[in-house]
């Protein structure tokens, strides 16, 4: 048996990675990479790798085991139908009889367009009858500490939320809770509701970094059409900007504020501070 974790060299997987190797023998853990040379850090520690591509059905093949558990994080093309990838890992699981498949989703309060592919792989997940844990992960602190450049530059939190609150936390939390479910029981057919333990505004954002950096900086509240103009501006292409903008929308409806508590619950822990992630940001 061995937990199996897809998207391995992203941003998510490192961290889930790396926090499982704290809870298991590396020999246990297998990194699913499109290269050995990204997974090379991984291999250097006894984890296998297993190279596969989502785009590449036959590369799952016989990559799974009866009994593992995958971690099924999802991918970033979206322009090469989310959903079909992530079939192509439902199917091979389903095929090998895995322990448990778990997928990181999009909180089930969210109506943008980014959770339409989410929604869809739930769908294909629960109709496949594999033991299944959904991680509805909420937005993380990182998408936008990760983009302070412009932000600093122009004196300015520009989005277009209004009001709206966002119940964010870190990569490493929601990896946490990840690690929690893939080395623990009792998960089985639970659905996560993921967010951080406190919500927070962008006027209250750019009033963080304010405080932090010593420089004045403004939240600028758009619409959402000047959003996506924006994003296309910056060289976002433009579907990809008109479905950010749309969580932008979405969070002004209170669509990604989390109240559950699971994601602290699963971590053992409180949910890491956005000024936190700022503070780690601005010293980067």
């Amino acid at each position: 048996m061995s937990i199996v974790v897809t998207g391995a060299t992203g941003h998510l997987g490192r961290h889930v990675i790396e926090q499982l190797l704290e809870k298991v023998p590396a020999d246990q853990v297998t990194a699913v990479v499109r290269s050995a040379e990204k997974g090379a850090d991984f291999a250097a520690k006894g984890v296998k790798l297993a190279i596969a591509d989502y785009n590449a059905p036959e590369t799952f093949g016989s990559l799974f085991a009866s009994g593992d558990k995958v971690l099924l994080i999802s991918g970033n093309e979206f322009d090469k139908g989310r959903v079909n990838q992530h079939k192509v890992v439902i199917d091979a699981a389903k095929a090998a009889g895995v322990a448990l498949l778990a997928y990181t989703s999009a909180p089930g309060s969210l109506t943008a367009a980014l959770a339409d592919d989410h929604r869809g792989t739930e769908e294909a997940l629960l109709a496949s009858g594999l033991p299944y844990a959904l991680l509805r992960n909420g937005w993380y602190h990182e998408n936008y500490t990760e983009n302070l450049a412009p932000v600093l530059q122009y004196s300015a939190v520009t989005q277009a939320a209004g009001e709206g609150r966002v119940s964010s936390a870190s990569r490493a939390d929601y990896a946490a809770a990840a690690v929690a479910v893939l080395t623990g029981e009792g998960h089985e057919n639970q659905t996560y509701e993921l967010g951080g333990d406190e919500a927070w505004s962008f006027a209250e954002y750019a009033a963080e970094l304010s405080s932090q950096t010593g420089k004045e900086i403004a939240y600028n509240s758009v619409s959402t059409e000047e959003y996506t103009g924006i994003l296309a501006g910056a060289g976002l292409p433009a579907p990809l900007a008109a479905i950010l903008a749309g969580v932008d929308a979405s969070i002004a409806k209170g669509e990604l504020v989390v109240s559950s508590g699971d994601l602290s619950r699963l971590a053992g822990r409180p949910t890491n501070p956005l000024s936190e992630a700022i503070a780690v940001a601005l010293k980067g």
